[in-house]
């Protein structure tokens, strides 16, 4: 756990370790992350927003091609979507129901809670939540939501999240003051993420405790 934490908070020197180490196959190692992150509910914690970002940094400095990252990156996300959609339709609701070894059954309700009050909405939106972007697919497979629907919502939202990241980090990253305080930020912007969620966590445990005294 401490490992995949200073993997996070370091993601820039793991990055740059990688891109030296596999050479040309550091895009199929990315294109694995992101696939992985949004196509597989029990890898969540993977890193995102924060490797998206580096990526595109890693583009500006010459060491990586900002065009084919970005466009490997949109399908990886792409092809995440569809396969964890897949995944939910074929489970269906039941899911809500039962318990599923290594699916994080907390997460799953929130994002059915946040998908029932955005729709389809929802798979764009959640592309910028870390946790919810994993689950958004899979619980729009649950409840079944047209595959055309879907796959729209799904392009839509792969495109602004990957693009615009890489974009960012492309322009942004290799910014002095930015590339210094690089882990603070990524440090806030887990953070930002996290701590909504826990925060409803704790306030309904609160809420119940209160109710049972």
């Amino acid at each position: 756990m401490l490992d995949l934490v200073n993997m996070i908070l370091h993601i820039d020197q793991f990055l740059g370790e990688w891109v030296v180490q596999y050479g040309e196959w550091i895009y199929l190692v990315l294109f694995l992350i992101i696939f992985g992150e949004t196509g597989l509910v029990v890898l969540p914690f993977l890193p995102g927003d924060s490797l998206l970002f580096i990526a595109g940094a890693f583009g500006a400095s010459g060491m990586l091609d900002p065009v084919l990252l970005a466009s490997l990156l949109i399908l990886a996300a792409v092809l995440g979507n569809t396969v964890n959609y897949h995944v939910g339709r074929y489970i269906g609701p039941k899911v809500f129901t039962s318990r599923v070894r290594f699916l994080d059954q907390r997460a799953l309700l929130r994002t059915h809670v946040f998908y029932q009050k955005h729709g389809g909405k929802t798979i764009i939106l959640s592309r910028f939540l870390p946790v919810f972007r994993t689950f958004a697919p899979f619980v729009a497979g649950v409840g079944m939501m047209s595959i055309v629907r879907f796959q729209l919502f799904n392009v839509i939202g792969a495109v602004i999240w990957v693009g615009g990241l890489v974009t960012l980090g492309y322009f942004f990253g290799n910014v002095p003051i930015i590339k210094e305080h690089l882990s603070t930020i990524v440090l806030v912007g887990v953070s930002a993420a996290v701590v909504p969620v826990a925060a409803g966590v704790l306030w309904k445990l609160f809420k119940k405790k209160t109710s049972e005294s």
